[in-house]
């Protein structure tokens, strides 16, 4: 079952982050730290209660998967039309119960919320390297919108 997340989830979470962030370390080391996450139990908790970045959790009697989201919205730009977003900050299923169809249960969950919200769209980055989760996104049928470059100095 997909459902916003609550106070009881956090501990689980934190577990997930911290799988989350290893995949992050071992792709760009130069960039993450190993062995943490970017959220404290405290800090987690604050968010649950923020609508604007609403939490959603596979529990199927433990949690198996997560989804950050954030909304957004531009209003009256100069340059950019009136848009909502919704924004996947963070998906991660658990490692062990991978397969099993828990991340697309996820994404369709995220994808009928952000419907049920008006929104224009869902956007996410990926980090290049990260070719399981190229793969997923793209099978969910998203595709590339803007490309982030860089130069290692």
């Amino acid at each position: 079952m997909t459902r916003r997340a609550n106070k009881n989830d956090i501990k689980r979470i934190i577990e997930l982050l911290h799988q989350v962030n290893m995949v992050h370390h071992v792709i760009r080391p130069d960039l993450f730290k190993p062995n943490t996450t970017k959220y404290d139990e405290q800090e987690l908790e604050t968010l649950l209660y923020d609508d604007s970045k609403p939490i959603f959790v596979y529990d199927d009697g433990e949690v198996q998967g997560y989804a950050f989201c954030q909304i957004t919205e531009v209003k009256d730009h100069k340059l950019l039309e009136n848009v909502k977003t919704l924004y996947i900050d963070d998906i991660c299923v658990d490692e062990h119960a991978r397969g099993k169809h828990i991340g697309k249960t996820l994404y369709k969950h995220v994808l009928n919320y952000a419907r049920s919200i008006q929104c224009h769209h869902i956007t996410l980055n990926v980090w290049e390297g990260n070719n399981p989760a190229i793969s997923f996104y793209k099978n969910m049928g998203m595709q590339v919108q803007k490309t982030t470059m860089e130069t290692i100095l």
